[in-house]
């Protein structure tokens, strides 16, 4: 095994360590179950992330899933079918938020029905899990967050980043000064693929007989029944938030836990609808550019986001942190590669006359004097690589350290502040994008300023 390797697993078996430490420590409230005990709970939202999420959450260990609700009854046999007969089964949420025997929620739904699902969700007593972006909107953001403290929920963003182990190594680099100073942030998930730009099934049985569409379009603009806005929801800005409440959400979410920082004060954001012509009324191309105050931790720095659907290498992601010693390159796995400065800069005289050029070469040459080169000064490279153990799963960690915090009472990092934090530059890119022009943020007070 590689030193990098080893070094790797010591730093996330260590980090492991500590949050179950923290997750361990008592928050005043006590947990609903014991240690043996199962959490049940229930998805809401059943296409395909939020069965992704209730997998993983089965996966965790003592868990249970009691019910499921969906507005479309083919999803509803299909989860019995998954699950089990003994499942309770819904179209509306409602009823399952008001089962006893339901613990916690997770919230699948298209993102215009977040904010208010969680909501009630915490009203109703239930911990949450809700998928990203944690709002469609930046001014439903404060009331999640009131209802969490109101209530006094556990309460998860899905943006699996934030639990990952691989997240977590490149914030103890940065933080151990390897790189030195962050001054720029590159990242970017392009992807080319009809499914990658949201070109899904649609179930040949999909009607209004099969289908709650009034409950599909909650307070989004009545219209006739049209099956393509419910199955690629994700198409329209009536009930998704393009690539940015997608894509760029994780990309905030996973930077601004490595760099502990609240988000950007300007927001600019450019893009368009390029290649997917398919009735969609989201971008297909999107380009964001991001202003970052200075902290305690770091000092100001800028972002730039990236997402093209249109063409590329059939797709990936990642981040670059540049840094004033080096740079982190961080996707499934983490490059860290150290950047010495010049110890001659060298010069650029040609132009001054015969006399400058010979004082200005005389003086380089006197606080840069030449050194012939010799085996001591052969240098090992300055890249190193840490891989993350194989089979690593951080969506598995994401739902793990969820149902840990609910057992607990202890919250998670992700929480209803962070989460708003996260997918506010994100959704305001979509505003940016539509008015032309840049938005001003205040990412303390969570508002738009101006």
């Amino acid at each position: 095994m590689s030193q990098s390797r080893r070094r790797f697993l010591g730093s996330a078996a260590a980090a492991a360590g500590t949050g179950l430490a923290t997750l361990s420590q008592a928050s005043g409230q006590s947990a609903p179950k014991s240690a043996n005990d199962k959490i049940q709970f229930a998805l809401i939202g059943a296409g395909g992330m939020g069965t992704g999420d209730a997998n993983s959450a089965l996966s965790v260990g003592g868990t249970q899933i009691v019910a499921v609700a969906d507005i479309y009854e083919g999803r509803l046999t299909r989860a019995k079918e998954r699950w089990g007969n003994q499942l309770f089964t819904s179209r509306d949420y409602r009823e399952v938020l008001a089962r006893k025997d339901v613990d916690a929620v997770i919230v699948g739904t298209p993102d215009h029905w977040h904010a208010q699902i969680a909501i009630d969700a915490m009203n109703a007593g239930k911990d949450v899990y809700c998928e990203k972006p944690m709002v469609q909107k930046v001014e439903d953001g404060k009331a999640v967050i009131d209802a969490q403290n109101k209530n006094k929920r556990i309460f998860q963003v899905g943006s699996q980043r934030v639990s990952s182990l691989v997240y977590q190594k490149a914030k103890d680099l940065i933080n151990a000064g390897a790189i030195g100073e962050v001054n720029l942030v590159e990242a970017w998930w392009d992807r080319n693929s009809a499914i990658g730009a949201w070109q899904y099934s649609i179930p040949h049985d999909a009607s209004p007989e099969t289908v709650d569409w009034d409950g599909f379009l909650g307070k989004a603009p009545k219209r006739d029944f049209e099956p393509i806005r419910l199955f690629r929801w994700r198409n329209y800005n009536d009930y998704g938030t393009g690539v940015c409440g997608d894509l760029f959400v994780h990309l905030f979410s996973g930077m601004h836990h490595i760099l502990d920082t609240t988000g950007p004060t300007r927001i600019f954001a450019t893009g368009g609808l390029r290649f997917w012509n398919d009735g969609r009324d989201v971008p297909d191309v999107m380009i964001g550019l991001y202003d970052y105050p200075a902290t305690s931790k770091h000092p100001a720095f800028n972002l730039a986001l990236r997402v093209n659907f249109v063409s590329g290498n059939g797709g990936s992601s990642g981040f670059r942190f540049v840094g004033s010693e080096g740079l982190i390159h961080v996707d499934d796995n983490i490059t860290l590669k150290k950047v010495a400065k010049e110890v001659d800069p060298g010069y650029t005289i040609d132009t001054f006359s015969n006399k400058i050029r010979e004082e200005a070469r005389n003086a380089h040459r006197i606080k840069y004097p030449v050194t012939r080169p010799n085996s001591d000064s052969m240098r090992p490279s300055r890249e190193e690589r840490f891989d993350a153990p194989r089979g690593y799963n951080d969506h598995i960690d994401h739902h793990r350290n969820f149902f840990s915090a609910i057992r607990t009472r202890k919250q998670v990092i992700e929480d209803a502040t962070f989460g708003l934090r996260a997918a506010a530059p994100a959704v305001l890119s979509n505003r940016s994008l539509a008015e032309g022009k840049a938005i001003d943020w205040d990412p303390k007070t969570m508002t738009v300023k101006g």
